[in-house]
């Protein structure tokens, strides 16, 4: 037993020894295998590969990508992989539809694989996407590829539950989300540790690095090491030297590539651009009838706002122009996000009306159409929106609706992008006119009218907030032809121009003269501006002031109006003008602004108001103007009254100041003050008297009245109860004469009331209640019998 226990130890210790020397020589194996990827990466030239296969990569990589049937490489993709392989930092701008994002994830997981990272090593890579359904397809290409890997990788975007999101991103290897959510888990999740991350990658980075997520960029960044790799790829790629610094990275050292610097377009040679001129209010009549020409078709229509892409899609939803439709915007929840998004990918015909969240990266299949409704706001975001459709070499259309302002302008832009565009126009017999129709739909439906305005609105402050004022003039829009094109009655107020309006009146600088070292000649430049100047400056504020000084003016009319036949003012009432006094030079300038006519504007309609001759007080002093105005409102006159003071009037009706008041001086002329009380005190006894004294006998007169009143009531009392007694005894000695007899009718009898009465009696028969049946059979018998 013991021998078998010694050779039992000897043969596992064999065993554990051999394990170990296979596990030593496999590391062995892996890092000569890691030391040959990297001299292949160093020795190889780009210029002769066409396939992934001829690629220096980890077979891991090669296998995702055979798997994903990944095979020939595009332009971008043979430049940016060997130099992200070597570990430098990239600027890439391709065509849309080029194949960008395996161009920044195959370097993602070859620098991870050559790094040997774990699952506890923390997160080594970071993914930033501006839009969610961007992410959702980088993400889906990286599980796709990246399959034979071991990395632990996970997607991080708004809309979803950001608990569960929380309590899995300590352990990700590789990260792929959108901005702010990536910057909300940084500041809140405890357990997310960017120290050790490799690389950063921007995709969109020009719309990633613009005001729009600058904050956010620079904050996430500041949460990154500095030593680190940085990718940005992106159609249209950003060489501002201050956004290269934002992410730690130097003009000079970082390599810029441009898969499209040469060539002729900046869009793929197999997409057909074309852009017609269209009115603003004929535009949604244009659409309906380009989709009713295509319903064979798999189209994207592009708006500038959600609220017409909302308005768009329900309305085009009842009018059923035989195609499905579909709406994409950021106003949606995720679910429906997502869900509209994978609908249209599997669609063979169907019509996606939205915003530009799908004009960058989002890779539709075999989409036929672009139609853009309103232009874009740069050339930029015209390469983005057509790269949904022509992608991978497949063919493509795309068509751009132009007002006529806007054609010159955005042309030109497009020409300087090396941007190929057609002119075309449309036949008329292709057009068909929604305008009634929608009319009805917002008349029946308040929803849809709702919508409709809400898109009004949207599309203006759209025009309003453009940076390029040359192409979109806000002030030539069509507003009330636009809004009868949605089906509305009139336009709808904007209100972020109220607002716009008030905050211009409330930024302008106001000059006052407070300097008191001023020239003369300086302050008489100047314009101190108080509120009632502002007041009175008021559009239509002197309508009823000016006429209501034409009715009372005292003039010499005729004195008996109806011999003057021209006389038209016959009810007027003569009434005199307050004297007010006022500066000298007030009334020197006012005078000179008096006219014989003036008009004035009171809501669109004129009211002429004539003066004849200079308005005077009742002293006779001219008064000017600016007074006779003032003197028509309280406010007003405020500012010619120094000190106002509360007045009281006696019963004689003499004012007095509320508090009189007399000086010391003049109280001690009077006499003594003890004098001055026994005198006061004496006249207010004696008159108190003689008030007391016709007080009372004002009481002794109402109380003989009140006597001799109770008397004559009394006495009118019995006279009328003497009255009443006389008349009842007349009554009682007056005989009552006989009722009269009652005429007899032509169907009776000369037979007296009592005969007939005895007649009828001797006709009854008095019988008793039957109680049995016999007694009914007896009864009825008895009845028979007499009849």
């Amino acid at each position: 037993m013991v021998t078998a226990n010694k050779k039992g130890k000897k043969s596992g210790q064999k065993t554990s020894d051999k394990r170990k020397n296979e596990k030593h020589a496999r590391r062995e194996r892996e890092l000569e295998d890691l030391k040959e990827l990297a001299q292949r990466v160093q020795d190889f030239d780009p210029e002769s590969a066409t396939l992934f296969d001829e690629l220096p990569l980890s077979q891991p990589t090669v296998v995702g990508l055979k798997q994903s049937h990944f095979t020939t490489l595009t332009s971008i993709q043979k430049r940016a992989i060997p130099l992200a392989l070597k570990g430098k930092d990239v600027l890439g701008a391709a065509k849309t539809g080029s194949g960008k994002t395996l161009a920044f994830l195959i370097p993602l997981l070859e620098c991870l694989y050559c790094n040997q990272w774990a699952q506890f090593d923390g997160l080594g890579a970071l993914v930033i996407s501006p839009t969610r359904e961007l992410a959702i397809q980088i993400f889906d290409v990286l599980r796709k590829i990246g399959r034979a890997h071991s990395f632990s990788a996970g997607l991080v975007i708004g809309g979803k539950d950001v608990q569960v999101e929380r309590d899995r991103i300590s352990r990700l290897n590789i990260l792929v989300g959108t901005p702010g959510r990536v910057l909300q888990h940084m500041d809140q999740a405890a357990g997310f540790d960017t120290g050790n991350l490799k690389m950063l990658i921007l995709d969109e980075a020009d719309r990633i690095l613009d005001m729009g997520f600058k904050k956010t960029v620079d904050a996430i960044v500041q949460h990154l090491p500095k030593e680190r790799q940085t990718l940005l790829f992106s159609a249209t790629q950003t060489k501002s030297v201050a956004d290269l610094a934002r992410l730690s990275l130097s003009s000079t050292t970082a390599e810029y590539i441009s898969a499209h610097e040469k060539a002729q377009s900046s869009t793929p040679k197999n997409l057909q651009q074309y852009y017609v001129v269209s009115p603003l209010p004929e535009k949604l009549d244009t659409l309906f009838g380009f989709l009713k020409t295509h319903l064979k078709s798999k189209v994207i229509v592009f708006a500038s706002s959600s609220k017409q892409v909302r308005f768009m899609f329900e309305t085009f939803k009842t009018l059923h122009p035989g195609i499905p439709l579909m709406h994409l915007h950021g106003r949606q929840k995720q679910a429906a996000r997502i869900d509209v998004t994978d609908r249209f990918s599997e669609s063979k015909y169907a019509c996606l009306f939205c915003t530009d969240i799908v004009a960058r990266g989002i890779d539709f299949p075999a989409v036929d159409w672009v139609v853009q409704v309103d232009a874009p706001e740069d050339a930029d975001t015209y390469i983005h929106r057509v790269g949904r459709t022509a992608r991978f070499e497949s063919n493509g259309r795309a068509l751009m609706m132009l007002t006529p302002s806007e054609e010159e302008g955005m042309i030109e832009r497009l020409k300087s992008k090396r941007v190929p565009i057609e002119k075309i126009t449309i036949k008329e017999n292709k057009k068909k006119s929604i305008r009634q129709d929608l009319q009805n739909l917002c008349f029946k439906n308040p929803d849809i009218k709702y919508l409709g305005q809400k898109a009004f609105a949207s599309y203006c402050k759209s025009i309003y907030i453009q940076k390029d004022k040359s192409i979109f003039k806000f002030s030539e829009l069509p507003a009330q032809e636009f809004a009868e094109s949605l089906g509305l009655p009139g336009a709808p107020r904007i209100k972020f121009l109220g607002n716009q309006k008030t905050k211009q009146l409330k930024n302008t600088v106001q000059i006052k003269d407070s300097e008191s070292e001023d020239s003369d000649h300086e302050k008489e430049g100047r314009q101190v501006r108080t509120k009632y100047d502002r007041m009175f400056e008021r559009q239509n504020q002197g309508v009823l002031s000016q006429h209501y000084l034409n009715m009372i003016k005292d003039d010499s009319a005729s004195a008996d109006p109806v011999d003057d036949e021209d006389n038209e003012d016959f009810m007027t009432v003569k009434r005199q003008n307050h004297l007010l006094s006022g500066s000298d030079t007030e009334d020197e300038e006012d005078e000179e602004e008096i006219a014989d006519a003036s008009t004035i504007n009171a809501d669109n309609a004129k009211l002429k108001v004539t003066t004849t001759g200079p308005l005077v007080g009742l002293d006779g002093a001219p008064v000017s103007k600016r007074q006779a105005k003032a003197a028509l409102s309280k406010k007003a006159m405020l500012k010619f009254k120094s000190n106002p003071t509360k007045l009281i009037f006696d019963d004689e009706g003499k004012p007095h100041a509320l508090y009189e008041f007399e000086n010391e001086e003049d109280f001690k002329k009077s006499g003594d003050a003890e004098k001055q009380i026994k005198e006061f005190v004496g006249k207010e006894s004696e008159r108190m008297k003689e008030i007391d004294a016709v007080d009372k006998a004002q009481v002794r007169e109402r109380r003989k009245e009140k006597k001799l009143k109770m008397k004559e009531r009394a006495a009118a009392a019995a006279a009328a109860e003497s009255e009443i007694s006389e008349a009842s005894e007349e009554e009682s000695e007056v005989e009552e004469p006989a009722p009269a007899k009652r005429p007899r009718k032509w169907f009776e009898d000369d037979d007296s009331e009592d005969e007939v009465a005895r007649k009828k009696s001797r006709n009854a028969i008095e019988v008793e209640q039957p109680q049995t049946l016999e007694d009914l059979e007896a009864l009825s018998l008895r009845l028979l019998g007499n009849h």
